[in-house]
């Protein structure tokens, strides 16, 4: 159910009211009894925070193998000349 935003036109009070959609708008004021007027609101986001959605959570095993495909290859460390970093780092032993 969406919450609807109100504005007495008498005491400028503004509250929110839980509704129906199919509920007629309200037309008194809880505090003094005078008219009040519907505001257009942007409306509150939508957050998929957690566990628990179907996107992140019931994907299909096929979906899941075709993403993991698409992710780049590792060459583990390797770099142009084949060597690890950790062998281009080794210091060559010194013959002196």
């Amino acid at each position: 159910m969406p919450t609807y935003e109100y504005r007495c036109t008498e005491c400028e009070h503004e509250f929110e009211e839980l509704q129906r959609i199919t509920a007629d708008p309200l037309k008194e004021c809880p505090k003094c009894q005078g008219a009040v007027k519907r505001l257009i609101s942007g409306g509150g986001g939508i957050l998929f925070k957690g566990s628990g959605f179907h996107v992140t959570d019931y994907r299909s095993s096929d979906y899941k193998k075709s993403a993991e495909a698409d992710k780049p290859k590792s060459d583990s460390g390797k770099t142009e000349s084949g060597k690890t970093d950790k062998e281009k780092k080794k210091k060559k032993p010194s013959g002196d």
